[in-house]
């Protein structure tokens, strides 16, 4: 645990659904004693490209149950990341309940289009798929930044292993995920005369239903069963094991903490060893 959480604001994106690495992250922020707002979508489809949406109802419901369990305060509020109007209304709501943020975590992210190669990927999913990881990153931290007036402020953005070596027939998902890691770099430096470091988390290997997505895309790609591309993966982990959401959670509040205060400007790995390049 991390004492000096306890009190702090802590925005947590794309944490409206319990399977999900956003809500591991703000289920930690909570156990520090942080108070916790819950973002995401909250209406519109529920599944997209076959991954499950976070919805108002388990919003509300994530929303509640961590306060109860932790004793923090929480909000939960809709979030588009790909909509300037979405992300002013979320900011004005933040602003009436809680006046600052103290910890903003991008998580929000989706993959369209996948499995193509980039030859033939098709245009509007590339474009969406860059939208939503990088660009809503971009939005987002620029719309946050005014209310991060208490010092010292963290920011952490949800990159991945993928932007930092392709992954097979995914492009648009690493190549906005290779954005947020200098998106991360850049913001790090501008910010950091301004009490704020940023620092993103590059996930391997872990257990979400965008993971078991991957896994069936994979499978279907190469003409194998989601066993098989499910044993093959935690084979290729030094460590042996595909990863949980509360690991990556770990790291995200260290990260958020003054433990880390003199760490910025970094995309570190949390994969079991996937990679170890210098």
């Amino acid at each position: 645990m991390y004492d000096d959480l306890k009190g702090k604001i802590a925005m947590v994106t794309g944490a409206g659904k319990k399977t999900g690495i956003g809500f591991a992250i703000a289920e930690k922020m909570a156990a520090c004693g942080a108070n916790v707002i819950i973002a995401d979508l909250g209406k519109g489809p529920e599944t997209v490209g076959g991954i499950k949406m976070g919805m108002r109802q388990e919003m509300e419901e994530i929303a509640r149950s961590l306060a109860e369990k932790h004793g923090v305060q929480s909000l939960a509020v809709d979030l588009d990341v790909t909509r300037n109007d979405s992300i002013q209304e979320m900011v004005q709501k933040v602003k009436e309940r809680f006046g600052c943020i103290d910890v903003l975590v991008n998580n929000a992210g989706a993959s369209f289009g996948a499995p193509s190669p980039a030859h033939t990927y098709n245009e509007e999913a590339w474009m969406k798929t860059i939208d939503i990881n990088l660009h809503g990153t971009f939005r987002v931290s620029k719309a946050v930044f005014p209310l991060m007036t208490r010092k010292p402020a963290a920011i952490v953005n949800m990159a991945s292993k993928a932007g930092k070596t392709p992954p097979l027939a995914n492009g648009a998902y690493a190549v906005a995920k290779a954005g947020v890691i200098m998106l991360t770099k850049v913001m790090a430096l501008e910010l950091s005369k301004q009490g704020i470091r940023v620092n993103a988390i590059c996930p391997g290997i872990i257990m979400t239903d965008l993971q078991v997505f991957r896994f069936q895309m994979e499978a279907k790609f190469l003409n194998q069963t989601f066993e098989d591309r499910q044993k093959a993966w935690a084979n290729d982990i030094p460590l042996g094991w595909i990863g949980a959401p509360s690991e990556v959670a770990d790291l995200a509040a260290y990260l958020a903490s003054k433990e880390s205060g003199y760490i910025t400007g970094q995309a570190i790995n949390a994969d079991g060893g996937l990679l170890m390049a210098l």
